[in-house]
Parts: C-alpha cells; sequence; structure tokens
C-alpha cells in the first residue's frame, strides 16, 4: 500500500480537526494520513513502543506537515499515560492483531475518547491467525465486538485489496454522548 491507500482507508470516517492519537502508529504511514484528512490546526498523539520508528515519523511530520501538532509518546498504549488528553479520535491501524484480549485493549483507549468521539480500526479482514498477525479479526468479529466496548454505530468505511486476498478493511465508531 502507498500514502494514498493509507488515506483512502481514513477519508470516509469525516476526519475533521482537532485532537486525535494514532496507537501503534510505528513509522507513521497512517499518521501521515491522518495528518493529511485533519489540516492545519489539528494536533495528533503517535504512540508507539519503538523511539527509533517515532523519530523518524516526526522528522517526516515535520517536513511534510509543519503546522500539525505531533506529540510522539515511546510508550505501550495499553498502559495509562497522563500524557493523552481527551481525544476527538483514536486511530489503530494494524496495532490491534498483536494482543489477544481485544475487548480489554479497546476498553482501556477508549477511555481517552471525548463522548462522541471517532474510534477508527484498521486490519486485515481474516481471523486466520499467522506469524505477522497472531490474533487477527475480520470485520465481521469486530462489528461483534464494538457494541460489547460500548462503542456505537459500527460501520466498515473502507477496503484495499491485498496479494493473499484478504485485504484490509477500515472500520468507524462512535463513543456515545451522554
Amino acid at each position: 500500500m502507498n500514502h494514498t491507500d493509507y488515506v483512502d482507508l481514513l477519508r470516509p470516517a469525516i476526519l475533521y480537526g482537532g485532537v486525535w492519537a494514532d496507537l501503534g502508529s510505528g513509522r507513521g504511514a497512517f499518521t501521515l494520513a491522518l495528518a493529511e484528512l485533519l489540516g492545519p490546526g489539528a494536533t495528533i498523539y503517535s504512540l508507539d513502543r519503538d523511539a527509533a520508528a517515532l523519530a523518524d515519523q516526526q522528522r517526516t511530520m515535520q517536513s511534510q506537515f509543519p503546522k500539525i501538532a505531533l506529540h510522539t509518546l515511546v510508550t505501550d498504549f495499553r498502559q495509562p499515560n497522563p500524557q493523552v488528553p481527551l481525544l476527538d479520535g483514536i486511530v489503530m491501524a494494524n496495532s490491534l492483531h498483536f494482543y489477544h484480549d481485544w475487548w480489554a485493549v479497546v476498553q482501556h483507549v477508549c477511555g481517552w475518547l471525548k463522548p462522541g468521539g471517532a474510534f477508527v480500526l484498521v486490519e486485515y479482514d481474516t481471523d486466520a491467525s499467522n506469524y505477522w498477525m497472531p490474533h487477527p479479526l475480520s470485520y465481521e468479529t469486530w462489528a461483534g465486538i464494538a457494541p460489547t466496548c460500548g462503542l456505537l454505530d459500527t460501520q466498515r468505511i473502507g477496503r484495499k485489496p491485498t496479494r493473499d486476498g484478504r485485504g484490509f478493511y477500515s472500520a468507524r465508531s462512535f463513543k456515545p454522548s451522554p
């Protein structure tokens, strides 16, 4: 996939400015897509355990999107983090499939979402595990899990084919407003 593919997977989430996080962001492919969609004045918190990947991401963001405030945090997003404020949205792209207990992970990170905030998930559309994705979740699986995590209005918003035929999907859900 390329930058246009990443943007296309996120674009239907009806992203808007504000404060967002990319959890498990790696080198920032989806962070850059998020920056393009959010536009100048937005703030992105990028969390990953790989300090070198976040440093590369910071350099790329400064050169391509200098009007986006990027905060890189070397951390495990499964842990409490007082540096993360309440968020307008969260992107988890190809990071949830590393954890067996999806429910606990999603419950935890949704604690960072403002009421009405968007949760955007990008994953391989399969439930068959392999070395690179030990705990994958297809869209059908995610659609069943999201409501149990307190997320509403889950919709598949994008799909990109892969060489192996599984493809990627993107889905958007919302944290309920009081």
